[in-house]
């Protein structure tokens, strides 16, 4: 069977937005309307953070013979991501307003639902603990699921497989999904053969409660870099 690198034209690079003002003040941030203000945007200790993932990513970038012309950032639009993403493309020398450059609203936080927004970040363990016991089951009314999540992050990647070819490109996202994110991916890379063709259809095919409730093995610090294999 043919791994996931079959389906993908791009190589990945995740990165966790650097430690933000949310986190400083340990508050769940996870609403888009809450999520762009600049007040919730990096903490100085985040700045430097992904100044050194951005380091980083250019160090990697170097080691795989990959020109900066062929880099990608994609970027939650939240506040946090957003600083993160300009931090990272201000230490690669690209343009932030350029085509290099794209915000795709799929990549933004998990919206943990009205109960748990602006609240303490202590709240945090009650929605993992359902998530391992249920990743289909919304938190409550008006939040997302793991399932939630994995479908709009299928949809970013193949916006970004239909748009960019042989690049390297790096998502600035959050924890949850892109913990999500890693967890499908090496799910969809290990998959047995099931009659999928693309890449849509084997994330569904791996959409399953015993592979979705893993998804905390893959935790990302804030401003951790980390390949996608």
């Amino acid at each position: 069977m043919a791994s996931v690198e079959s389906f993908l034209r791009n190589k990945y690079w995740v990165l966790r937005h650097g430690k933000s003002i949310p986190n400083v003040k340990g508050l769940i941030v996870s609403s888009m309307e809450n999520g762009i203000l600049e007040e919730y945007k990096l903490a100085d200790e985040g700045v430097e953070q992904a100044r050194l993932a951005g380091k980083s990513f250019l160090k990697a970038m170097n080691e795989n013979d990959i020109p900066l012309a062929n880099v990608r950032i994609c970027y939650s639009p939240f506040a946090r991501t957003t600083h993160t993403a300009q931090v990272v493309a201000s230490v690669l020398n690209i343009p932030f307003g350029g085509p290099q450059c794209k915000v795709i609203n799929e990549l933004r936080e998990r919206f943990f639902g009205p109960s748990f927004e602006l609240k303490s970040h202590d709240k945090y363990p009650e929605i993992w603990a359902l998530d391992e016991k249920d990743p289909f089951m919304q938190a409550e009314e008006g939040g997302e699921s793991v399932s939630d999540v994995v479908s709009r992050l299928a949809k970013a990647l193949v916006s970004i497989e239909s748009e960019f070819k042989e690049c390297a490109v790096l998502l600035v996202s959050h924890g949850d999904p892109l913990q999500i994110l890693q967890t499908v991916l090496k799910a969809v890379k290990e998959h047995t053969d099931s009659g999928a063709k693309d890449l849509p259809s084997r994330v569904t095919a791996i959409k399953t409660a015993s592979t979705l409730s893993q998804h905390r093995k893959f935790a990302l610090l804030t401003g951790e870099l980390r390949p996608v294999p």
